[in-house]
């Protein structure tokens, strides 16, 4: 959410602002702007909504010198998406660019109004410039100024300033929010908020620790830790395929995910399964010594991973295990005991929630482990171990292959644990592995189950709402699959345990109350089967997900016949989320980036 760009040297300043804002668009945002510094005059430009509208409004717009330029997609936290409200920020004679949250604005803005000075937005962010000036007419120089102003600040924070009176010089600071600066051959430099902007333009990338700050000119590069001590530039290559960040001729984004998932869990799996054990070389066994139960911990997405995760370890590693909403456990003042490991899940490793819970553990003394997409994220920088699940770019809003290989990494981990535990016989371990290799071929998207689930779609456009419902590891598929629809369709969607539907919701039970029912064979089948003709005889309208026909469905979505549960889990997986898409797409909608979310969640 929210995404910052910046670049310092002579080539096209306004187009290179705009490709990388464009590469940050899977991000979410509602407005856009950039602001340019050019023989000494400034340039800004914004917009409501969507990219487009900002290229529109800089059409005219040249930039053929030096300059150094910063820009910003804003998704709204203090104040409505408007150009007022949108970002670069400007003082007197400076501008200010801003991801995350000023959580002390309020005192800072009374403070300033109190010294004359007006404000033109509702945000947190425009404080930042008007105390940078403030500071300004007090301290020695330009630089001294901006680390009073970060000093003075509280929460969260990725910051850009620029200022006439040092016009070949960006400012930068970073605590919660991610930011990496990039260099090339041509000693030209370049902000962004993650890797894809970088792409094709910078050659090796350092990433900022939090507390960091500093500036670069054209000739140098300086960063201070939060003690205020100069500390060396780190730049590691900047290794991404570009080409992965393109549609490649799908409609959308997310669709072109699903349908690369059997190739992401492929390489989720590489180097990592031998004939009889689990290989994560990454891991050190002393990890799981003394270690009584497991805790995890993430949001959205990744929390129905995490609650999937939960079955596994119970079933086959034979530990205790208990999952959390990131955002909740911050605040309940968790008891957190050293015999339990803390795992963390995120797809960006920047989740603030998630990476909050993270550094509560570390300070409580747990080991801690991250499941993440991202390389250098700070979860993974932050954390005891990791593990990267290695989905590649995902650009669509909506998680789908970053989930598919989460939970792959899950299955993987809970038989790793199993063998240290002694917990699972060879024999069994051996079978397990082998299911393992299949999943790629269990997630392989046919051109007749999507040209089937395409047909059916148009018959789920209205009504008053969906049940996703499935027992055991399929509640939490359940979960992921009404989190789907609700995120790009704008549906309403609940996922409940089929058991629990006489408990209350059956209540809401009619023909416009469409259940979408996971039914594997593998699995409680007979169960679930009663669960879905209580509801049936109540007359809601039932979408049957099964490899076995179910007579009382008005539609039935047919699977391959599997060896396993879990294998039955990825391929109704596959069906979830292709429904999704289709209704989204059928009712008009930005699959990709779906109204008010975002990508990487970096607020509370």
């Amino acid at each position: 959410m929210c995404g910052i760009v910046g670049y310092l040297g002579e080539k096209n300043t306004k187009e290179i602002l705009l490709e990388g804002l464009k590469e940050l668009e899977y991000r979410g945002y509602d407005s856009a702007g950039i602001a340019v510094l050019q023989e000494g005059e400034f340039s800004n430009y914004k917009a409501v909504g969507k990219l487009k509208n900002l290229e529109e409004k800089t059409k005219d717009f040249i930039t053929d010198k030096f300059a150094v330029g910063i820009g910003h997609t804003r998704w709204a936290t203090h104040g409505k998406p408007t150009e007022l409200n949108a970002h670069p920020h400007l003082g007197e004679s400076s501008y200010v660019v801003h991801n995350g949250i000023i959580e002390n604005y309020a005192k800072l803005k009374e403070d300033l109004i109190g010294n004359g000075i007006k404000f033109l937005s509702q945000t947190d962010t425009e404080v930042i410039i008007h105390q940078f000036e403030k500071n300004l007419k007090t301290e020695a120089d330009e630089f001294k100024a901006f680390s009073k102003t970060i000093s003075e600040l509280e929460g969260a924070y990725a910051t850009l300033i620029v200022t006439k009176s040092l016009p070949d010089t960006i400012f930068f600071a970073k605590h919660g929010s991610p930011m990496l600066v990039g260099i090339n051959d041509e000693n030209e430099k370049f902000f962004a908020s993650s890797d894809s902007p970088l792409i094709g333009h910078a050659k090796e990338v350092n990433y900022f620790e939090d507390g960091d700050y500093g500036y670069v000119t054209k000739n140098e590069i300086k960063i201070f830790d939060a003690q205020g001590k100069e500390r060396q530039v780190n730049f590691i290559p900047l290794k991404v395929d570009k080409l992965s960040a393109q549609k490649d001729g799908y409609r959308f984004f997310m669709e072109k995910e699903i349908y690369e998932q059997s190739d992401v869990i492929s390489d989720t799996l590489l180097g990592r399964l031998s004939d009889d054990e689990i290989i994560f070389e990454e891991l050190d066994t002393k990890l799981f010594d003394g270690i009584n139960e497991i805790k995890l911990c993430a949001c959205g997405t990744s929390y129905h991973s995490a609650l999937s995760a939960s079955y596994m370890f119970e079933r086959y590693s034979k530990v205790r295990c208990s999952v959390e909403i990131a955002s909740e456990f911050r605040y309940r003042q968790p008891i957190m005991n050293k015999d339990t490991l803390f795992v963390v899940i995120s797809q960006s490793g920047e989740t603030a929630d998630t990476l909050e819970t993270l550094k509560m553990a570390k300070k409580a003394g747990l080991k801690t482990l991250v499941i993440c997409n991202v390389d250098n994220s700070s979860m993974v920088r932050e954390a005891n171990a990791s593990i990267l699940t290695r989905a590649g770019i995902e650009k669509g809003v909506a998680s789908t292959k970053a989930f598919a290989t989460q939970v792959t990494v899950f299955w993987m981990l809970s038989l790793y644990v199993a063998k240290l535990k002694n917990s699972m016989n060879t024999q069994e371990l051996k079978h397990q592995i082998n299911l393992l290799r299949e999943i790629p071929l269990s997630v392989k998207v046919t051109d007749e189950m999507h040209e089937r689930i395409k047909r059916l779609s148009k018959r789920y456009l209205h009504g008053h709402g969906f049940f996703f419902i499935g027992r055991d590891i399929f509640y939490p598929l359940a979960l992921e699959g009404a989190l789907k629809l609700k995120e790009i369709s704008y549906l309403h969607a609940e996922g409940y345990p089929s058991g629990e539907m006489k408990h209350g919701p059956i209540a809401l039970a009619d023909p416009e109350l469409f259940t979408i029912a996971l039914l594997p064979q593998h699995l409680l089948y007979e169960k679930s089967k009663s669960n879905v003709e209580e509801l049936s005889a109540r007359d809601s309208t039932i979408c049957a997900i099964s490899a076995l026909e179910f007579d009382k469905a008005d539609d039935f979505i047919q699977i391959n016949q599997c060896k396993d549960y879990m294998l039955e889990f990825f391929e109704m997986m596959i069906v979830v989320q292709l429904l999704s898409l289709e209704v989204s797409i059928r009712l008009g909608n930005d699959v990709d980036m779906p109204r008010n979310l975002a990508k990487s969640v970096t607020v509370e």
